[in-house]
């Protein structure tokens, strides 16, 4: 220990290696629940890419496996520390280097939270359009390791979308520069989009050049209530397959709405099975929430509710936010699931969630990004409760198995870090975990990166 600390601060300012057990110890796992976490050695907070650089290399000097962190809002474990490990915390690298309207790029380091990011382009009339719930909290690095979504994918896409270039800190401390600048580019492999989701298992990324869009016009929202799941599944199904694009496609079932409603008394309409919020980001959005209204009509909607201005739309979209918490409320803890079905199979993932409520009776509410088929049950137990938390974990591993036999996949946003090893070599099966743990290999010879995560 004292030969790693000694070595570490040969490179690093002092106020970058942290040693106090009871610092330490807050930097030991993210946000997931049911994760084991390990106590590490020491906790770095680099500035500079030749800081990271030094940290690298005296972890493969000593053999000490390194697990990077962002804010730590991840909630599968991949951020959790192993025991004596070297945490590296990325959120003193926190530089926009660059904003360049012409290229429609920017250039930051890992540490840039999401929403400051997205608020300085807009201030130059560009928009970065991965928005995960978290985006007050969470880090580029961070998004860029789970390859996170958000809101607004169904129309705009995922953060993999809009990672255009890496640089990266390999395992051994060499610098590798991946990808481009430019709009487009094709030369050699893909090796940009590996390190995207790869949850810091093959590189620690310093650097990341960034796709940006043209800042669209305000969105409108509508809501539209509907007696039953499926119901609200086949309006979802009619919107996506007359050709219709919103920048927002968003379910909230009826545990959602009532724990909405306990919490913040937003008069929700508590008779809904399920409530839709559709948004449009067009230049007459009217017009498209118009055309949607009527198809949520014939699909059987009791009610819709058009938004007349933004301050309507974001009142609708505030109950969507704070789905979560509210759902945290319940009981104390949540799991928060994150499987990805088909559309056309995302009322039989609904009402199969439901069922496994019943089954092991839990509480467990369902919002979804509809417009991608992308899931969040989201178990609410009593932690303290020791038969509770195992129907809890019973329940989790059921959404999942249900998730795969839908054709979906175990996580379409939030990362399998140390929660979903065993579903991920389910999904994948035994030739693809094979090639996957080459490729670490390759990358990580000596496995120190991010140990235990992913497989």
């Amino acid at each position: 220990m004292a030969d790693l600390i000694e070595r570490l601060r040969d490179g690093l300012p002092e106020e970058a290696v942290l040693t106090d057990p009871d610092v330490t110890a807050a930097y030991a796992n993210d946000m997931a629940s049911f994760c084991a976490a390990g106590t590490p050695a020491v906790v770095v907070m680099p500035r500079t890419v030749e800081q990271v650089q030094h940290v690298m290399r005296t972890a493969t000097d000593l053999r000490v496996p390194v697990v990077p962190q962002g804010a730590r809002t991840g909630l599968s474990g991949a951020a959790n520390a192993s025991d004596g490990c070297i945490v590296l915390s990325l959120v003193r690298m926190d530089r926009i280097l660059e904003i360049n309207p012409v290229d429609r790029i920017a250039v930051v380091e890992p540490g840039v939270v999401n929403a400051a990011l997205s608020r300085a382009v807009m201030a130059k009339g560009l928009y970065y359009p991965p928005d995960p719930s978290s985006w007050e909290q969470c880090t580029i690095g961070g998004n860029i390791g789970t390859a996170s979504g958000g809101l607004c994918c169904v129309k705009y896409g995922v953060t993999a979308e809009y990672v255009l270039g890496l640089d990266v800190v390999l395992a051994d401390g060499r610098l590798l520069a991946t990808g481009r600048r430019t709009a487009k580019g094709v030369a050699g492999y893909d090796l940009t989009r590996l390190f995207v989701g790869s949850e810091g298992s093959l590189g620690i990324v310093v650097k990341a050049v960034l796709a940006l869009k043209p800042s669209p016009p305000q969105q409108l929202v509508l809501a539209a209530e509907f007696a039953s799941t499926e119901a609200a599944c086949d309006a979802i199904c009619r919107i996506m397959e007359r050709g219709h694009t919103p920048s927002l496609l968003e379910l909230m079932d009826r545990t959602c709405v009532r724990a909405v409603n306990d919490m913040a008394q937003m008069g929700l309409p508590e008779s809904t099975e399920a409530l839709l919020m559709a948004a449009f980001d067009t230049p007459d959005p009217s017009a498209d929430l118009a055309a949607v209204a009527e198809l949520c009509t014939a699909a059987g909607a009791t009610e819709v509710v058009p938004a007349e201005d933004a301050a309507e739309s974001e009142l609708l979209l505030q109950a969507r936010r704070l789905t979560l918490t509210a759902l945290e409320a319940v009981k104390g803890v949540t799991m928060i699931d994150d499987v990805c079905v088909p559309r056309s199979r995302l009322a039989e993932m609904i009402d199969g969630t439901a069922a496994i409520a019943e089954r092991y009776d839990l509480t467990i509410g369902v919002v979804a990004h509809a417009g991608d088929g992308n899931t969040h049950p989201t178990v609410c137990f009593d932690s303290s409760d020791p038969d509770e938390s195992r129907r809890a974990r019973e329940s989790f591993d059921a959404i999942m198995a249900l998730g795969l036999e839908l054709g979906g996949t175990i996580t379409g946003e939030h990362g399998v870090g140390v929660l979903k090893k065993e579903w991920l070599a389910r999904e994948l099966g035994p030739v693809g975990l094979e090639l996957q743990r080459d490729i670490k290999r390759t990358f990580d010879p000596l496995g120190l990166l991010n140990p235990g995560k992913l497989f």
